[in-house]
């Protein structure tokens, strides 16, 4: 199981793709109308071989502008996960009791979301490329990111997203749950995941639920933080604020 994508929610989502490539030097590789299902616009941009998506409703139904009201604003939405068979998890998953709000099969996709309410209020994908077999291949075909997302991929000093910080009221319990969900090894308040983690801290806001921080690997954080300031993008405890999000660049060789 691998974190390939985190979806953050704007109400606008142009300055959050502008400051994202002011400071990570990110580029917008997609822009997929097949989300105007649910009612979105999005741009997603690569980071080393996964993927930062931005999300914005345009229809004052869509469950993401019910998401932002909630949350009071910006915020970390959806977490997407690549595994080796999407389907036996699907099965497995709703056989437990969880909630399937959008399945899609084909020979060369295949995802399922989960309700947030059965994920400490993040909205949840386990998906699969084609058999699957390519599931761990660093930067392996990936779909949502359009055919040529490699023509937009970050700069050589931008590496990849390593985990992603999730609040929950109950933290350890919140950990216990996700380990199981994802068939994953729990390691005290964190699931360690292939090549990732994902942490739950107490709650930092009045929601208490959802995707708080983005661990995002680099050559060197204090260049990432720097750019942050000549671009008057908000620091706090050397993570980057984009988005209602802690973007915290984690220094890797």
């Amino acid at each position: 199981m691998r974190l390939r994508q985190v979806a953050l929610v704007a109400h606008d989502l142009e300055p959050v793709v502008q400051a994202l490539n002011a400071v990570f030097g990110l580029k917008v590789a997609f822009r997929d109308p097949a989300v105007a299902t649910f009612g979105l616009i999005n741009a997603v941009m690569p980071v080393g071989g996964a993927f930062l998506e931005i999300v914005q409703p345009v229809k004052p139904d869509a469950s993401a502008a019910r998401y932002l009201k909630r949350r009071g604003g910006d915020a970390g939405y959806m977490l997407i996960f690549q595994s080796a068979d999407a389907v036996v998890h699907r099965e497995r998953l709703l056989a437990q009791g969880l909630r399937a709000v959008a399945e899609y099969d084909t020979a060369l996709y295949t995802f399922t979301h989960f309700h947030p309410g059965d994920f400490n209020g993040v909205l949840t994908s386990i998906d699969m490329v084609d058999d699957g077999a390519s599931w761990a291949e660093p930067m392996g075909k990936w779909p949502p990111a359009g055919r040529n997302w490699m023509d937009a991929r970050a700069p050589d000093d931008v590496l990849g997203i390593t985990g992603a910080t999730v609040q929950a009221r109950d933290p350890a319990a919140a950990a216990e749950r996700w380990a199981d969900l994802l068939k994953s090894k729990r390691d005290g308040d964190a699931v360690v995941l292939d090549g990732g983690v994902i942490r739950f801290v107490p709650p930092i806001d009045a929601d208490g639920t959802g995707v708080v921080g983005v661990d995002i690997a680099v050559r060197d954080p204090s260049a990432i933080l720097a750019r942050a300031r000549d671009n008057g993008v908000s620091i706090k405890e050397d993570a980057v604020w984009i988005c209602g999000t802690a973007l915290c660049p984690v220094a890797r060789v």
